[in-house]
């Protein structure tokens, strides 16, 4: 398996990347004109998603970057819960729902691959890959 060098070659960070920008351009709707907390965190928990992902391959750490897979998977958690929410409100149909709700379970599914993949290999990290 080649070694991954560069955040852009992951493909949980490619993903969560498409992901965040279709959430940025649901918000962009009408419907969500004067739902000022309701975008803010939804843009920002989408955002978490991928930046947490980033946070964690630049620390070079496999723990550290298991910590902030977890935390991101929260995050993908945590925007399902808000679609959920939209979906009550009104602010999005059954078609727009589900799609949404399909790239975020693809997302997480992936993340916790991701996981379980790096618990079960024996690399370091690059922090940590000449200490004894």
């Amino acid at each position: 398996m080649a070694t991954i060098t560069k955040l852009e070659e992951l493909e949980v960070w490619q993903l969560s990347r498409l992901f965040a920008k279709a959430i940025f351009l649901e918000l962009e709707r009408d419907v969500y004109k004067f739902e000022f907390g309701l975008k803010t965190q939804l843009k920002n928990a989408s955002g978490s998603i991928m930046d947490n992902i980033a946070e964690g391959f630049g620390r070079g750490s496999k723990n550290e970057f298991v910590n902030h897979l977890t935390i991101a998977k929260g995050s993908s958690e945590e925007v399902k819960s808000q679609l959920f929410r939209c979906l009550d409100c009104a602010f999005l149909d059954e078609q727009r729902h589900r799609s949404l709700i399909e790239q975020n379970e693809l997302l997480t599914r992936k993340i916790g691959a991701f996981i379980h993949y790096l618990n079960n290999v024996q690399t370091k990290g690059q922090k940590f890959k000449d200490r004894k």
